[in-house]
Formats: C-alpha cells, structure tokens, sequence
C-alpha cells in the first residue's frame, strides 16, 4: 500500500531488519508538504524504526527517502545522509532538554551549530519561543521548568532553525492526561501557525485522530490503511483497523448477496439461535458466500427497552443487558446477543438494568461488513 504521489516527504518500498526481526515491510507512503501526517498502531509495528530512518538515526536495508525533492537514502545505491545534512527537526518523548542551560540557550543550540550570526541567531530564538508562550521564560534554567514547559522548550528548539521537516515520536507520553490534551491543541495550532511538515509517531488513537490531516495505520511493520480521521474511523479497511481504531463490535457473517451497495448478512449469534438477516455498506472485494464481519461502532447503534414498532428499514437485533456503565454524558451498556457481547452507547437519562431483555437496531449505512 502506498500514500499519495509527488509529496514533500516521499517514502518509497522502505525496508528495515533488525537480525531476524523484519521491523518494517517495504513502506510507501507521501506526505505534502505543510501536512500533519501520524504514524500510528501498537508496540512493535514498525512506526518508530520508520520516523527513525527518515531522521537517519537508522540505516535502513532497502528502500529510497526523499525531503523536499533532495535524496536522503538510497539503499540500493548506498546513499545515507547524515541527520544534520537532512535540515529536519525531532521532538522526542524525554524532552532531552540540557538542565545546565537557559530556555534561550536550550532553543538557540540548533543555530548556533549551524553557525548563525548573533542577530538571527537572537530573532529566530525568541520568535521560536514566542510561538510556543516562553518568551518570558527565556532566562530561566530548564531545572526549574514543569514538564509541560521542557516540551514546550523542546518543540521551540525543533523550529528554531525552521527545518524542512519536524519529526515527533511519541512527544506527550510523559505529560499527565489533561496536559496532554492541552498540548494536543497547542502542537496543532502551533503546526498550522508555522506550516512545517510534520510526521508523529503515537500508540495513542485519540492524538491521532485530534491532531492528524492523515493517518498511517501500522501493523507488524506493513501499512494497513492510509486515510484522514473520519475515513478512517467510519470505514476501516480491515477488521484490524477497526478493532485498533476506537471500538468496534465485529460479529461474524456470510455475505449471501448485495442490493447496489447494501451487503445481505446472515450472522448465526449461536446454538439454538435463528440466523439474523442483516444488511451494511461495504465490503468491497468480498464474493458471495464468503465469510465476513459486521463492524457496528457503540454509538452507532439504538437500544429499545420495547421491540419498536417500525424501524424505518433498520436492522433489529434481541438481546440482554449484560452490564451498564454510567459515563456522564452517555450510559453505556453490554449486550448479550448470542454469543456476541455488543457495547452500546445511549442517552444518559436512559434507565437500563441488568438482565433486562432488550432490542437493538442500526440503519443499514451504520454497518460496515469487512472482508476476513
């Protein structure tokens, strides 16, 4: 799977071993200039040793990289540049902050490597640090700064000396939760003030979808799917994506026909169940008769304390509570369905008990069937 043609950053059949372990699986992917791309999916799926070759920290087995039109890599020909020479910015998960300096030393370290004169030296530094609130800051030593300020200080440094390319892995791990949630707004403001593009590393689903134009969905060093936000959590390619995007319900069925682009489901919920007749958008490639799964998200589904009446050509599926979880601003509940436990988000004035006997139903087009 590749991403787009004729980007800025151009990532073509990347490939990269690490004795027997294949940490990354002939990787493709565009990104355009000025975009916010994340590279996103669990430990060990080949996000970071990517990011890490297109900074040069890594030498990858196989593969080109390109910045801005200039050839950073070429495996084949044996071409690696080496990080200072790919004029890129990181922004990393320890900060990595100098406690022995100032804010304006810890900032302006990029350009004075970069031999820059003391007046741009000056005005690049404090404009960097305007853009992130610091300013005021400028002569106070990193030890006596909070962690939100270190990566704040970290991320000025990053732009400082105005870089092709800023590279984030993982930079808001260490931060607690409404911190992070915080600098989530403030790195994408930040990203649209500067216009930089910028690729970022996460476990985290919720960044990525907050922050990112698009996502690359990573797993056991392939790219599963490439999409921005809304495509990619209301039509995930794969029941992988969708298991690792928010949460899902899957429940297994047999494709038995297609009306247009209504799917015919049959999903067998057990022993001694009759087999339920459900219709879905999607799955695309699927032939009939072919095992398939209904991926139903939470608050995509209705629960009805009384079988309704008319259903308007929705789905209808009988079941029990399993268990109900009060959220504030939505109660959400289990329901057993067969064999299946399907979680349901509704209104939360709703009064839902265990063990109660209740009926779901979901419009056809907030279904997805995902081929195996």
């Amino acid at each position: 799977m590749s991403g787009r043609d004729g980007g800025f950053v151009e990532i073509d059949r990347l490939s990269k071993r690490f004795g027997a372990e294949q940490a990354v699986r002939e990787v493709s992917l565009s990104v355009a200039q000025g975009e916010f791309v994340t590279l996103l999916g669990p430990s060990g799926c080949g996000k970071t040793t990517t990011l890490r070759c297109i900074a040069g920290l890594e030498h990858p087995d196989e593969g080109d990289i390109r910045i801005d039109g200039k050839e950073v890599v070429s495996a084949g020909r044996g071409i690696y540049l080496d990080p200072e020479d790919r004029n890129i910015g990181m922004v990393f998960q320890s900060y990595a902050v100098w406690p022995h300096m100032t804010v304006f030393d810890n900032v302006a370290y990029g350009l004075r490597v970069r031999r820059a004169g003391g007046a741009q030296l000056r005005e690049q530094t404090m404009k960097a640090l305007e853009l992130v609130g610091l300013a005021a800051l400028a002569e106070r030593y990193a030890t006596k700064l909070s962690g939100g300020q270190r990566q704040r200080v970290a991320l000025a440094r990053a732009i400082a000396y105005r870089p092709n390319v800023i590279l984030f892995d993982e930079p808001l791990s260490n931060l607690d939760a409404k911190l992070r949630e915080q600098m989530r707004v403030e790195l994408v403001r930040l990203q649209h003030e500067v216009g930089i593009t910028s690729i970022y590393v996460t476990h985290d689903q919720s960044e990525a979808l907050v922050m990112s134009d698009q996502v690359v969905v990573m797993n056991e060093g392939r790219i599963q799917q490439i999409a921005d936000p809304h495509t990619l959590y209301t039509r995930p390619a794969s029941v992988f994506v969708a298991k690792f995007i928010g949460v899902a319900n899957l429940l297994e069925a047999t494709l038995r026909g297609r009306d247009g682009a209504i799917c015919e489901l049959e999903v067998i919920p057990g022993a001694g169940h009759a087999p339920l007749h459900l219709r879905a958008i999607g799955g695309e490639g699927a032939a009939r008769g072919a095992k398939v799964f209904l991926c139903l998200r939470p608050e995509d589904v209705e629960l009805h304390a009384e079988r309704p009446n008319d259903s308007s050509g929705a789905n209808l599926l009988e079941g029990e509570i399993i268990d109900t979880a009060y959220l504030g601003s939505y109660l959400e509940c289990r329901v057993r369905v067969g064999r299946y436990e399907v979680c349901v988000q509704t209104d939360h004035h709703e009064l839902f008990a265990p063990q109660q006997q209740v009926f779901l139903t979901f419009q056809p087009d907030h279904g997805l069937c995902l081929a195996e």
